[in-house]
């Protein structure tokens, strides 16, 4: 049994953890009220976005814009979104799952862009090639932070060296759910509900050419935001959780050290008044 001095130490230790991991856990609940309303209000601009894209993709030409082409030669890109921190539950863990899940059970010729560390390492120790890596986009991201990695995957699917971009990421469900997902940027599939209509149904304002060369740079880079706000606010919906729980187990060691603790004091005071009484005899 353990003394009254390590188990002293050990109450110690377990109550500076936690009140390191309920101040970190009222950081992130803090911090995931802003990321939630950023995400949730970059949706309908997204769907709706998406929505525009995919009939016009449902009337047009595979050629009239390079990110519409489909092609069967090139690899294929994989966008991995994780974060640079840990200490999020199972977060990185599942989306990093989900990936190798999807590399393997879909095995060819593809290619990784990461997105934070945790998932830049996790792909490393597979060996599956990282084609770049971007760091995470901190606790607010930005717009411009995602220009480059838009960039870069518009620039490459132009020049044929994919064939298909998909992106992993985890999606905000609710503070308590989220959930690894991925969707395919390029090329862009046509919306199913608007399979059928001709062409001649729309009139474009300017040339389609013009609106295709406008939209689609700015519908990748747009969906490529979203996903980072996504990964932004369930990373730290899963701190926070992680945190309570981490304060709570916490509370149940301190409970269970003072019990020890207070066990181990009784018998010592028991055993000094036993050897009182026998000395005194």
């Amino acid at each position: 049994m353990a003394s009254q001095r390590d188990l002293r130490r050990r109450i110690v230790a377990s109550k500076n953890i936690r009140q390191i991991t309920r101040a970190m856990q009222f950081v992130a609940a803090s911090k995931l009220r802003r990321a939630q309303d950023a995400t949730l209000a970059a949706r309908p601009y997204s769907d709706l976005l998406d929505e525009i894209l995919a009939d016009l993709a449902s009337v047009l030409e595979g050629d009239e814009h390079p990110l519409l082409n489909r092609r069967d030669e090139g690899k294929r890109l994989i966008v991995l979104v994780t974060s640079d921190r840990g200490m999020a539950g199972p977060l990185n863990t599942n989306v990093v799952r989900f990936a190798s899940r999807e590399i393997v059970e879909n095995p060819g010729d593809l290619e990784v862009a990461s997105v934070g560390r945790k998932g830049r390492d996790a792909m490393r120790r597979a060996l599956v090639p990282i084609v770049a890596h971007f760091p995470g986009l901190g606790d607010r991201p930005r717009f411009d932070d995602i220009l480059p990695l838009a960039r870069l995957i518009s620039d490459e699917y132009e020049a044929c060296t994919y064939n298909q971009v998909d992106i992993i990421y985890t999606r905000f469900v609710s503070a308590l759910v989220q959930r690894a997902d991925m969707i395919q940027l390029l090329p862009i599939k046509p919306a199913t509900d608007t399979r059928g209509i001709t062409g001649s149904q729309f009139i474009f304002e300017p040339a389609p050419e013009e609106v295709l060369n406008e939209l689609l740079p700015r519908y990748l880079a747009t969906r490529l935001y979203q996903a980072a706000l996504e990964s932004t606010a369930s990373f730290f919906s899963s701190q926070m959780v992680a945190m309570k729980n981490a304060t709570e187990n916490a509370d149940e060691l301190i409970e269970d050290y003072t019990l020890k603790y207070n066990k181990a004091r009784q018998a010592n005071i028991t055993r000094e008044l036993i050897e009182i009484a026998s000395g005194a005899r």
